[in-house]
Formats: structure tokens, sequence, C-alpha cells
């Protein structure tokens, strides 16, 4: 039991191994929906112990499957355990848990993307924005395919204070390919920052835990599970919309080679490009030739506090989509085209 740690002081009875359930019910992890099991208990229990002290705590558990973290999270003697499950294939193998801890776990089958969270708990839970994070947790070994625009979702129910963070600065440990999680948690110059970096480090205190091998799933994925803690902050660092934060960070890192003046010109119509970026970097005080992994927090904050004084001179600016003028520009040419070769034919 050394492996489980300070866990519990009450532990479930005893049940099908994982593995044993797996097989009970037929479980096959669907690739179509990037699932992958992990049944090794210690690193589940492991998982479970990196989220902190979660004594008389509300867990949401996002995607349990089978249920190996679900275990661990009731042997970690909370007061509520939610889980959240869109695959009906699933629920049996919960609901014997379920009856293993009677008045602990409540199962609802859904999709984690649309699940109403801010409506699950009571609201004596809710704690001020201010003070510490609320006894509440979020822990979840997310399918790949989902795993990047859930946090995007719940980065902007951080920059709103609503969703799962009605309750406060409510914590989460998540899994994500190994790749993602680095993001995630990447420095100002690592080759690994991304859009990702930034747009969680300014709601967030993020950490990469620990590294799970590939082998330790079943089916086997090709890559190795990075764990992640997230802790919102306070105070953001960059008090702007979450919509315009995520517009300048997607322009700047969507020419991750190039030096930043590139992207940013596309926040632009091409026919003031040169100037609005020239002025957008030399009133934020950001050296056009620097890359974009190459930028901090503090000059994304002035880049887009800059940006917002733009937009709001003019109306207009924000709603401008370079891919757009793209597409206009190119229907107009072949229009020009079909004219000419009319007019050659006449």
């Amino acid at each position: 039991m050394a492996a489980s740690g300070k866990l519990s002081t009450s532990r479930l009875p005893p049940l099908p191994t994982i593995r044993e359930i797996i097989k009970l019910f037929r479980l096959q992890a669907a690739k179509q929906l990037s699932q992958n099991f992990l049944l090794d208990l210690r690193l589940t229990d492991k998982i479970v112990r990196k989220a902190g002290n979660l004594t008389n705590a509300y867990v949401y558990e996002v995607g349990p499957g089978p249920g190996g973290i679900t275990r661990s999270i009731l042997n970690a003697d909370v007061t509520e355990l939610l889980v959240v499950e869109k695959d009906t294939r699933f629920i049996p193998g919960l609901q014997m848990l379920s009856d293993a801890a009677p008045g602990k776990l409540r199962i609802v089958h859904g999709d984690v993307l649309t699940f109403k969270v801010e409506k699950a708990f009571s609201e004596s839970l809710k704690r001020p924005w201010e003070d510490d994070p609320p006894n509440v947790h979020i822990i979840g070994n997310l399918p790949f395919s989902v795993s990047t625009p859930l946090i995007i979702k719940w980065l902007e129910n951080i920059s709103c204070r609503d969703g799962p963070f009605v309750y406060g600065r409510t914590q989460m440990t998540l899994t994500f390919q190994k790749e993602v999680a680095e993001r995630l948690a990447a420095n100002t110059g690592s080759k690994q920052r991304s859009r990702l970096s930034v747009m969680a480090q300014y709601l967030c205190n993020v950490r990469h835990i620990f590294t799970i091998p590939g082998q330790a799933f079943v089916p086997k994925p090709e890559v190795d599970v990075g764990v992640v803690h997230f802790t919102p902050l306070v105070q953001p660092k960059i008090e702007q919309p979450f919509k315009l934060v995520e517009k300048v960070v997607q322009n700047v890192f969507q020419f991750r080679r190039k030096y930043c003046h590139r992207g940013l010109g596309m926040l632009f119509p091409e026919a003031q490009r040169l100037e609005s970026t020239g002025r957008l970097l030399e009133l934020a005080d950001v050296d056009p030739t620097l890359r974009p992994s190459q930028l901090s927090i503090s000059h994304f904050k002035s880049l887009c506090d800059v940006y917002r004084k733009m937009c709001d001179e003019d109306p207009q600016l924000f709603a401008y989509n370079f891919r757009e003028e793209l597409k206009r520009r190119k229907s107009k040419n072949e229009e020009k085209e079909e004219d000419d070769a009319e007019n050659y034919r006449l």
C-alpha cells in the first residue's frame, strides 16, 4: 500500500480489477475517440495525490472510462465525486463503483464539452476569487481528441469566472499528450513555446508535474502522456477580454518561424497593414524581430493593451479576419479572369 501514500482512511471494498471489468463488460478502446485506458492503480493514485488534498473535497472527473482514476479518487476520502461519461459502454462498470461507495459517486451520461458543471455542486462551496481555491477539483484522463478544445474552453471560463470556476479558483489536474503538456508549461524562449503556453500561463499557474510512459495505457498510444496541474491566478497577467487575447496570440504564432511582426500584421487590413503594425509594435515597445517563442507574457500584455486601444478607435478592426480578405480577393480575381476570358471569346 506504500505506493498509495496517505490517500484514504476508508478505502473501497474489494472489487474486480480494471482489467477484469474491461473483460467483464467486453470493453474496447474506441480508436476514433482516441481512448486509452490507464490500468495501473499506482499511477492513478499518483495522479490523485498530485491533485492535492482531496479529503472531504468535491471532485468533477471528466472521461472516467472504465474507472481507474475514479477508484483512486474515491479512495482519497472525497465527499462527492461527479463523473461525466459520454460513452454508454462504461456506465455499468461505473455503476459497480457507485454501489461500492454509496452516496459518494454521481454518474452523468453526457458530454464534457457541453455539461453545465456550474450547477452540479452546492452554492455553499463557492469562494471569493481572491480567496484560496475552493474545495472543488477537476481531474481527468482526457481523450486526446478533446483535450485541447476542452482546456481552451476552460481557460475562457477562467477568464469569465464562469463554468467550473463559479465556485472560485477551481484547480485542475489533467492528462495530455506529452508534447501538449510540454507546450502548456513551456517557458519563454523554449522550442515548445506556443499559443497554448501563453493562453494557459496568462490565466494560471501551470505545472507539468510528471510523465506517464505510453506502455502504461491500453491500447498503448504512440506518445507518452503528461499530467498537468492548473491553478487559476487571482489576477490574470493580461487584463483584456479572452477573445481579444486569443486573436493576438493566434496571429503571432501562425508564423512561428518568422519574426513576430509577420503574424501581428495579419491583425490589420492589407491597405493599412504596414503602418498599423509599425504603430502597434512601437506603442507596445516590442522588437519586431523577436520570434513568437521569444515573446514573454509581458510582451503579449503590451500588445493586447495597445491592440485594444486601436480597436476602440476603429470599432470594425476587431471583426477583421485576414483569411476572409484573402477569400474575397481570390473570388474577385476569379471573376476578373472569367470576364477576361469572355471578352477574349467575343
